[in-house]
């Protein structure tokens, strides 16, 4: 009987010491996000920077497959809304004026194109093209294009009414 309870007090030792290492690592994660991230968290979501997994786990000094795991199905609660941790990491995308943005940013644009759109004359990949080109974000149209089919968006030729 005592080994048996010895075991199992072991094993509660065990997990409980699991519990806090896997919270100490996502306080780091989401630590370490805040910093490279300033201006989102400041301003907003249109201030997102480029980001990867990458970049935090060399911060934090950890594999980055432990920020994946970490970071996956968890959110954070911001003066700018819930936004899934998984949401901070993107790629770059270049602007017009050599500066980098978030992938992300830039989806974000196209699905508020499109909302606006005509739903007579609906804009197509090459239009949406050059109106980003116009607010600064050069991708090209096949970007633009796999951004719109990732955001579940139809071509244009499918949404006209």
């Amino acid at each position: 009987t005592r080994r048996f309870i010895e075991g199992r007090i072991g094993n509660a030792l065990w997990l409980i010491r699991s519990i806090e290492q896997r919270r100490q690592t996502l306080h780091k994660v989401m630590q370490n996000i805040i910093e490279l991230q300033p201006a989102f968290f400041e301003v907003g979501s249109r201030h997102l920077l480029p980001m990867t997994m990458k970049q935090v786990a060399d911060r934090v000094g950890i594999h980055e497959s432990t920020v994946s795991r970490a970071t996956a199905n968890k959110y954070v609660a911001t003066t700018h809304g819930l936004f899934s941790l998984r949401s901070f990491f993107s790629t770059g995308v270049s602007a017009v004026d050599g500066s980098t943005m978030s992938a992300t940013l830039v989806k974000r644009e196209i699905r508020e194109l499109v909302a606006k759109e005509d739903s007579v004359r609906p804009l197509s990949d090459q239009a949406l093209t050059e109106l980003l080109a116009k607010q600064g974000i050069a991708v090209s149209r096949r970007t633009v294009a796999k951004y719109r089919e990732e955001l579940e968006i139809l071509p244009s030729c499918r949404r006209k009414k």
